[in-house]
């Protein structure tokens, strides 16, 4: 039997992944979790074949929560299921760990394949994925500004571009308004911007917030 962990903070999201899953696989052993700290405790008292996990969770959010299965758990695949488009958050996913990704819009037709090939030791990605993955080992100027942003900085940047004041980022975030705001000092360094209307201007034409 093959034991599947859930991560996403959604239980209709849980359901239809369970659904899907069953169908395809047969006998399946389903765990779940609603956010990273509990999806830590279960990866500890238990042992799994394989985690889904949405990377769009309250708390650390989950690439920390990538990070951190792959750190107590190396060899565990973990298959990344999400609602933002690939070329947002497919790249950081897999350099964080991650052996899979999948689009939350896809997931009928594709969880169940990728899940086996992750199971089997394999990486699973789209064609779109993949080219992107090739292009990336080119040394590309054209890239967008985003790209140099690391994962926090790019939290924050779809926070303010989404209306949140810096306190409410920082809740979302497990984060102190301090730092909230010297991400934020980063991120406009990076991108050679000076204030947040020129962010949100951005984000809204690169399609970082939903």
């Amino acid at each position: 039997m093959i034991r599947i962990l859930l991560v996403d903070d959604h239980a209709v999201v849980r359901r239809g992944v369970r659904d899907i899953l069953t169908e395809a696989l047969g006998k399946v052993a389903f765990g779940e979790a609603s956010k990273p700290s509990e999806a830590i405790e279960k990866l500890q008292a238990e042992d799994w074949d394989v985690v889904v996990l949405d990377i769009s969770l309250p708390g650390r959010g989950g690439l920390d929560a990538l990070r951190e299965i792959k750190r107590l758990r190396p060899a565990l695949p973990v298959l990344v299921l999400s609602m933002h488009a690939e070329d947002h958050y497919a790249l950081r996913a897999l350099r964080a760990g991650a052996a899979g990704y999948v689009n939350k819009e896809s997931a009928a037709e594709d969880l169940s394949g990728a899940v086996r090939k992750v199971l089997a030791g394999g990486t699973h990605v789209s064609v779109r994925l993949a080219e992107t993955l090739a292009k990336s080992l080119r040394v590309d100027t054209s890239r967008p500004a985003h790209d140099r942003l690391s994962d926090r900085e790019l939290e924050v940047l779809r926070g303010l571009a989404g209306g949140k004041t810096v306190k409410q980022i920082g809740v979302d975030l497990a984060l102190s308004e301090k730092t909230v705001s010297t991400y934020r000092t980063r991120l406009l360094e990076k991108m050679q911007m000076h204030t947040n209307a020129e962010l949100i201007q951005y984000a809204l034409r690169e399609g970082l917030v939903e």
